[in-house]
């Protein structure tokens, strides 16, 4: 069992920036590959980045691809997701999850999930 825990939401203007933490907790954080997905009012989840096991391999939807740096920290269970030049279409409740898949790009791959944080960026 992995517990996530998201933190780092919040408002911003356009243009702005935020990094999103996620902290693992549980079984070997090294074990997963892990992901940042987000869901915005009325819209299903989508995909946004995954990070694979040691970090060596990243996967990014079009739309956050330049924008969105998904990193991680296997010694402090811990990934990261730089939120930079934000949009007001970047807002979303943004979800980290965990796989034991080498990486995962649809939410269906994913076995653990955080609670999720808002992120809402003003125009």
């Amino acid at each position: 069992q992995v517990q996530l825990v998201e933190s780092g939401g919040g408002l911003v203007q356009a243009g702005g920036s935020l990094r999103l933490s996620c902290a693992a907790s549980g079984r070997t954080f090294s074990s997963y590959a892990m992901g940042w997905f987000r869901q915005a009012p009325g819209k299903e989840r989508e995909f946004v980045a995954t990070i694979s096991r040691s970090g060596s391999r990243t996967y990014y939807a079009d739309s956050v691809k330049g924008r969105f740096p998904i990193s991680r920290d296997n010694a402090n269970n811990t990934v990261y997701l730089q939120l930079n030049t934000l949009k007001p279409e970047d807002t979303a409740v943004y979800y980290c999850a965990a796989t034991l898949r080498v990486y995962g790009l649809n939410a269906g791959e994913y076995d653990y999930w955080g609670q999720g944080i808002q992120v809402t960026v003003s125009a």
